[in-house]
């Protein structure tokens, strides 16, 4: 498991609340070297993903399906899902073994496990790191991306849940511009 430095910085993460003074909390997640954020209030698990049943017809994002504690869950590759490359041993996807962890998330009364390479520690950070989303973003990540942190020569990319979730005709364009 990686971990990233945390920067207990007093302030807000989001532009809209810098000026309460509050520190928001991420989960932090890897997908090989890059790290990403999750807001802490939308995690509900942390678990290692056995046992997917793929779907058919899915759109490549959809892992499968996995039994997680009784439920049926969604398992959706956080790599596919932002349109990265195929890591090093990611074969095991295709046949129903999940490599590496995932992220139970919850929307609209549906479970989701999101598929990363690995699961960091929960960051606290505050305004005096947070930027917009860098205009140099890759266009597939975007619509995805609520904004960055810069953090010790790293950099956190804080990814929107909704958006990540949102499939169909709501769901957001992850086509390269």
């Amino acid at each position: 498991m990686q971990h990233a430095n945390s920067n207990g910085a007093a302030g807000a993460a989001k532009d809209g609340a810098k000026d309460t003074g509050a520190v928001q909390e991420f989960v932090t997640v890897f997908v090989g070297e890059t790290m990403f954020g999750l807001a802490i209030n939308r995690v509900h698990d942390v678990f290692i993903p056995t046992g997917i049943t793929p779907v058919p017809l899915a759109p490549p994002e959809i892992v499968g399906l996995l039994n997680l504690r009784g439920r049926v869950v969604t398992a959706i590759c956080l790599r596919r899902r932002l349109g990265m490359s195929a890591a090093a041993g990611a074969a095991g996807q295709a046949t129903g073994q999940a490599t590496g962890m995932a992220i139970g998330l919850e929307q609209g009364g549906e479970t989701f496990g999101l598929v990363v390479d690995g699961v960091g520690e929960v960051l606290k950070l505050g305004a005096e790191t947070h930027e917009a989303v860098p205009i140099n973003l890759d266009a597939r990540w975007r619509d995805l991306a609520l904004g960055v942190h810069r953090l010790d020569g790293r950099l956190l990319v804080i990814l929107d849940v909704d958006g990540l979730l949102a499939f169909g005709s709501d769901r957001p364009s992850t086509k390269a511009a």
